[in-house]
């Protein structure tokens, strides 16, 4: 099937157009992307989320008169809760498509991620399906963290830092 390109008007065969040839050709028609209104979204976004969980820090310090130290193992906690809950209604990964990054990069990303893949293969049972499936993404990351963990700790060991035990 001839095609013409714009700058020269040759014809050209579809089956033997170079890279070159169908990035020339497909310009016009490949939309432009909003980066500025994408990454303002993100920032926003993921800012929301972090606001949303100092607010609850600050919850846990008053009402619980905990240090912040103390509040922010609980605090993660209920921002997961708050991400699975969204995930499981739907409500998370339309906030998602409109913000983008924004609500991938906190903690929540990650609880939706493994949601989303428990509730994807909810149908295979609870082991093979949903057991088997949740772990597909995020085990990348949970490997990846222990590792990277191992081996700092490893360094401060060996240099010294962060403690008075030697090895």
């Amino acid at each position: 099937m001839p095609a013409k390109t714009k700058r020269s008007g040759v014809k050209l065969r579809l089956d033997s157009l170079t890279p070159q040839d169908y990035e020339e050709l497909s310009k016009p028609f490949v939309p432009s992307r909003p980066v500025l209104k994408n990454c303002l979204r993100a920032f926003l976004s993921g800012g929301l989320i972090c606001v949303l969980g100092q607010g609850i820090q600050e919850a846990f310090m008053a009402i619980f008169d905990m240090t912040s130290k103390e509040a922010a193992s609980p605090t993660v906690a209920v921002l997961i809760l708050i991400s699975v809950i969204l995930t499981s209604f739907g409500v998370y990964d339309k906030m998602a498509q409109w913000a983008g990054a924004g609500t991938a990069v906190p903690v929540t990303g990650f609880a939706n991620s493994m949601c989303s893949a428990a509730l994807e293969h909810r149908a295979e049972g609870l082991v093979l399906g949903v057991g088997g499936n949740m772990f597909k993404l995020a085990g990348s990351v949970l490997v990846f963290g222990a590792v990277a963990a191992f081996v700092i700790g490893v360094i401060y060991a060996v240099m010294g830092w962060g403690g008075s035990h030697p090895l």
